[in-house]
């Protein structure tokens, strides 16, 4: 009788709750619809995300999407090569279909006391002040037009965390972060990246 009535109770156990919220992947276009998801895992949220880049100080890419993400991956970051710099933005909330709108757009941000080297061509002596949460120096090695051209700048924490990385250098190699102002005039401790444009939308939360 005892096993029936745990039977009946394993059964009859209500699902784990799951929020339903929006997702919009967006396509080359950069144009996406929103549809309803269920969240696969229990504790997670719905979020939006924006990904913003700039080069020259012009705006290269406004990318925004939204699906279900874990508290970790609701994240404002950046990183900044000094010629180009992409920003994260995120909102996440904890009820059904609460992700209706876009993340906000970056903030102006401030220069924090930081300073790493930055690169001008071939040159990696430029001096670039770090803004926000930039609290780490960073450099990599990217494949352009088939050159190897190295890269160094600033970044977030989130954005050398391999906590949030779910594709190490998907647009580079080498990518080493360190503290400390100048720290990337050499190799530095070896990390995950969620680095620059179209990746990061897939990336940070819509895998």
């Amino acid at each position: 009788m005892h096993l029936l009535t745990l039977i009946f109770g394993i059964v009859l156990l209500p699902k784990a709750h799951t929020l339903q919220c929006y997702e919009c992947i967006p396509g080359i276009s950069g144009i996406c619809t929103d549809t309803k998801k269920e969240c696969p895992l229990p504790g997670q949220r719905c979020g939006a995300i924006k990904v913003t880049s700039y080069a020259g100080g012009s705006k290269i890419l406004d990318a925004n999407s939204k699906s279900c993400a874990l508290a970790e991956e609701c994240v404002e970051a950046s990183v900044n090569f000094g010629i180009a710099n992409t920003v994260i933005t995120s909102k996440c909330c904890t009820s059904d279909l609460c992700n209706n709108q876009p993340a906000p757009d970056p903030s102006k941000s401030n220069p924090n006391g930081k300073m790493c080297f930055s690169c001008d061509g071939q040159q990696c002596t430029n001096t670039l002040n770090c803004e926000g949460n930039e609290d780490y120096c960073i450099s990599t090695t990217v494949n352009a037009g088939g050159q190897t051209l190295t890269m160094k700048g600033c970044a977030s924490k989130t954005i050398c965390s391999t906590q949030t990385t779910q594709t190490a250098g998907a647009l580079g190699t080498d990518i080493n972060c360190c503290q400390g102002n100048f720290c990337n005039s050499a190799s530095s401790t070896s990390a995950g990246l969620l680095l620059l444009v179209a990746p990061l939308v897939s990336l940070v939360m819509l895998s």
